[in-house]
């Protein structure tokens, strides 16, 4: 970067932050006193344009920009998209159906309504599961993705003699800037700086969807056609005499097969149902399980809307963001697919660099199993059948390749059959390195003057995720954990310094887990944050609708549901890990709601379940608010007629 950008940058960052905690702080400065509602909830006083673009910053951030790109790049290509565009219709449900009931409470967290309508252990169980889910995953993810932001922009350079090429040094750097934010000023600063950086993301996500379309379309067609999907048509003369969008569209489009995943076209929504990652049948059900848990039941999302100075403003704000939602595909997914297009040979040096070290060391060890990629077999045929010889030799299988299976499938039955006798294996060899290629984008894209708002764009996405996944640590901890079973009398400054505290466990626990991300046996980071939250997000669902809807639902339902759905999800992990992630979520899911509708009939509640309204909120409903929703559900399904 020039002396100019840098300087940019830094004013950038540095004034926006300051913005913030200034905002978060003026008047009567109760969140820095030491008053709960103001530094965990903002004083329940945002506005809909606050909690629209809020929401937005809290979601987006590189976990999207590196998870979902490379997603992607790789084969999921448009399907990765399903989940922003079904964000969009459940913002809508959630904003109708679960936000006047949760305003109604009065609630600080979300398992607090828990024990409203259940019992205490209920609001304990699910406290501690987010928690531990919160820290250990999303929150390390976006670390680890903005780490690799820096690995890759800033790759040879150094900031205090460390060198930034070090994962595990960019994700200190990256949670610090989160813990230290957060610290002082607490939600509102979070939302005031959200209005700034989700604005940001947006534009500086299309500034990169606009200089990659021009680049592809001036880049030379013979090597463009390298990178077409196996179903593409497209030839060389077709490329030459097409512009940018006629060049993505040929590169990319082909219709799905069944057989192996990315076995069709990338500008396309559906999957065939052997996909493992996005099967069509997982956007029956699988799909929209982990989307009402994420923007109805999760804390570091719901706070927001908590936080609403009003129903109605509060449910502006949820359509809005359900608006915003559907541009996200647009800078984010299609940047991805481009990225293939134009940066193939810069993924693979990428691969290269974090094969390098799996070689070396299986070049060493005479009993180590290597497993690896169809990509890594596809462009390193010799190498790949003297591992699997090594591995065959290694574990004593003398079988041959069955016809029509490919080597990478042979290979890792054989790795993962010798795990199991205990002998160790090695991290996955692999082809491309997917979760870089919008930082490859952006080192190959950006150029002096403009780089200083992308960067800053991108750092203010992790700062402010960062923010949000703290203060909603804290939260859950202070408020669920701390203040309702060991601190029943605690004031109100004893209650923030305790959550000051959390910040920065947290930020030390999610530093230390993030690094390990890097290793490729968890396909990407974006799927490694659906996968895991698969073993509370489909429990957690079906307890609440069952707290919704069934006032007849016994008490304790609620925490043996999420304890049910945790024993399913991670069983059926371990016996049936070759069913896609989002086909396990359904399945726990209709477990979990079997059991409780069985719950229900056998022991009923003799009096129904009142739910208190502690809230003093205007709850006042507004007929044009749900007209515009109505209006981004239709946008949506056009969209996904547009793309199927």
């Amino acid at each position: 970067m020039q002396a100019f950008d840098i300087a940019l940058f830094v004013i950038a960052v540095v004034g926006v932050i300051g913005f913030g905690i200034w905002k978060g702080s003026r008047g009567r400065g109760k969140a820095m006193s030491g008053d709960t509602s103001e530094y965990f909830l903002a004083g329940r006083g945002l506005t809909w344009w606050l909690i629209g673009f809020s929401l937005i910053a809290a979601n987006i951030s590189t976990e999207q920009f590196v998870g979902m790109s490379g997603n992607a790049a790789d084969w999921l290509g448009m399907a990765i998209a399903s989940y922003e565009w079904m964000a969009a219709i459940t913002l809508v449900v959630v904003g109708f159906a679960f936000l006047p009931r949760f305003l109604k409470c009065g609630i600080y967290t979300i398992p607090e309504f828990l024990e409203y309508r259940f019992d205490t252990p209920s609001r304990v169980i699910m406290a501690i599961v987010s928690l531990v889910i919160l820290v250990g995953c999303p929150t390390a993810t976006v670390i680890f993705s903005g780490a690799k932001v820096i690995t890759v922009f800033f790759a040879g350079q150094t900031l205090l003699g460390l060198p930034l090429s070090d994962i595990t040094v960019a994700c200190w750097i990256i949670g610090l800037c989160g813990a230290i934010y957060v610290f002082i000023g607490g939600l509102k600063s979070c939302a005031w700086t959200d209005l700034i950086w989700g604005a940001a993301l947006i534009v500086g996500g299309a500034v990169i969807a606009y200089l990659g379309l021009r680049h592809l379309g001036s880049m030379d067609a013979a090597e463009l056609i390298k990178t077409k999907v196996a179903t593409s048509g497209a030839t060389v003369n077709d490329l030459q005499n097409a512009g940018a969008l006629e060049r993505l569209h040929m590169l990319n489009t082909g219709p799905a097969v069944e057989g192996a995943n990315g076995a069709g076209g990338k500008l396309h929504m559906i999957r065939p149902a052997t996909d493992t990652a996005i099967p069509w049948t997982a956007l029956v059900v699988g799909l929209w399980i982990p989307n009402f848990f994420y923007w109805g039941l999760n804390q570091y999302i719901m706070q927001r809307t908590l936080a609403a100075k009003s129903l109605t403003e509060g449910q502006r704000g949820i359509v809005f963001a359900a608006f915003l939602k559907l541009l996200i595909p647009f800078v984010v997914v299609i940047p991805g697919i481009m990225a293939f297009n134009m940066y193939s040979g810069d993924l693979k040096g990428n691969a290269d660099i974090k094969n390098a070290a799996v070689i070396a060391e299986y070049q060493a060890d005479a009993q180590l199993l290597v497993p690896f990629t169809e990509n890594f077999a596809k462009l390193y045929p010799e190498q790949a059948a003297e591992i699997y010889a090594h591995n065959k030799a290694a574990t004593g299988v003398t079988e041959t390749l069955a016809e029509g299976e490919s080597i990478a499938i042979a290979n890792n039955k054989v790795v993962e059959n010798g795990a199991k006798s205990g002998l160790k294996s090695a991290q996955k060899l692999i082809g491309y390195d997917y979760d870089s290629a919008f930082p490859v984008l952006l080192k190959n894209l950006l150029f002096p003057g403009i780089q200083w708002f992308v960067l800053a764009a991108i750092f203010g996405a992790v700062v402010s995720t960062l923010a949000s996944m703290f203060n909603s640590s804290s939260t859950l901890f202070t408020m669920d954990l701390y203040g309702r079973l060991f601190r029943q009398k605690a004031s109100q400054k004893e209650l923030v310094l305790v959550g000051r505290g959390g910040i920065l466990v947290f930020m030390i626990v999610a530093c230390l887990i993030a690094p390990s991300l890097n290793n490729p046996k968890w396909n990407g980071v974006f799927q490694f944050i659906q996968e895991f939250q698969g073993f509370v997000s489909p429990g957690v669902l079906a307890v609440f609708l069952f707290g919704f809807f069934s006032a007849r639902t016994p008490r304790f339902a609620g925490w043996l549901g999420i304890v049910v759905n945790v024993a399913v999800y991670g069983g059926l992990k371990l016996f049936a890990g070759d069913v896609a992630f989002l086909n396990r979520m359904a399945i726990s899911f209709g477990v979990v709601i079997a059991v409780l509708a069985i719950l229900t009939l056998l022991f009923p509640l003799k009096e129904p379940a009142l739910l208190p309204q502690k809230g003093n909120l205007n709850m006042e409903k507004s007929r044009s608010v749900k007209w515009v929703g109505a209006a981004v559900c239709i946008l949506t399904v056009a969209l996904y007629i547009i793309f199927w």
